[in-house]
């Protein structure tokens, strides 16, 4: 039977004033409570940022059917980029007005499958090391009950993104 998922989502560049002019921290506070707009990613994919801190960020995400492989587990990409957001977000966390931490690396480990069965997951994000141009951040991906589904690291560029949203 088909089934049909709509999703519905702000222009990314409606958000870029506040990139400009908000700390990091501020810019996240903004986004989770629908004061910025989210990421278009983070809606198609279904996570929420449920709990940010300054160095400390925490994504979650319901598996759905629509996350799944042929063999009804949720896709590998489902965990990197949930990863990729809570890592990110947590160094994001940390830094100044007009400045963005693209992705350099991420390293995953995968230790169980995720189905729609296992019910909400978050990923918490810590950044580890803050330098002058790149960031290192750590993570775990767990369930309600604290059972550890994946474990990953990464490494973000720091980089100033002033005059970007003047266009």
């Amino acid at each position: 039977m088909n089934r049909t998922r709509t999703v519905t989502w702000q222009d990314p560049k409606d958000g870029l004033s506040d990139a400009m002019s908000l700390t990091g921290v501020e810019w996240l506070r903004a986004m989770a409570d629908g004061n910025a707009p989210a990421p278009p990613l983070a809606l198609l994919l279904g996570f929420r940022l449920t709990d940010i801190q300054e160095g400390r960020v925490t994504v979650s995400v319901d598996p759905a059917e629509y996350h799944c492989n042929p063999f009804s587990v949720a896709h590998g990409g489902l965990a990197s980029a949930i990863f990729d957001s809570a890592l990110g977000c947590a160094v994001q966390s940390l830094l100044p007005p007009a400045t963005a931490a693209p992705t350099m690396q991420l390293q995953i480990n995968y230790l169980r499958p995720i189905t729609v069965e296992t019910g909400t997951l978050s990923c918490i994000g810590e950044v580890i090391h803050l330098g002058k141009r790149s960031a290192v951040a750590e993570g775990r991906l767990m369930d309600r009950d604290g059972k550890l589904y994946a474990q990953g690291t990464g490494t973000f560029a720091l980089r100033s993104v002033a005059g970007q949203g003047d266009a």
